[in-house]
């Protein structure tokens, strides 16, 4: 029920789509274009509101999003707030509380599994690098836009 209704908040069932992840490497790479400036400070405004809502609502005072313990929960939560990081948006180094919640997560599945089930998201910088089919630009390419509406 807890990963159901992390993922079914209207904050969190976005924060993929609205992480720096998305406007800061797929948008560019498929239209050429960078991302507005204000676009960004919006997409990390959403962002930050959805990492205070994760705090309060789900993380509280507890060592895991549903208690003493890992659960699947917050495997869930970690792969959707290591986006960020990935693309050089550090979203735990103001929060304690989402730090500790991090380490402990880390430390509960163990660092060498963590950072290996993490590597693509942690690399995804490496993107700008690639070639990109141009029909798949051309299909892609309105569709992402949309998202900067």
């Amino acid at each position: 029920l807890c990963v159901h209704e992390l993922l079914g908040t209207a904050k969190m069932a976005n924060c993929t789509l609205l992480s720096p992840f998305s406007p800061q490497v797929l948008i560019p790479l498929f239209t050429g274009q960078p991302l507005p400036s204000e676009k960004l400070q919006e997409v990390m405004e959403g962002l930050s509101t959805s990492l205070k809502q994760f705090e309060e609502r789900f993380l509280q005072d507890k060592a895991f999003i549903i208690g003493s313990e890992i659960s699947l929960a917050d495997l869930v939560a970690i792969v959707e707030l290591m986006q960020p990081v990935g693309v050089g948006c550090d979203i735990f180094e103001d929060r304690p509380r989402l730090m500790e919640w991090r380490r402990r997560v880390e430390d509960a599945v163990g660092k060498e599994l963590f950072f290996q089930a993490h590597e693509m998201i942690l690399s995804v910088k490496e993107l700008s690098n690639i070639q990109i089919d141009p029909q798949l630009k051309e299909q892609l390419a309105p569709v992402l836009m949309k998202m900067l509406k």
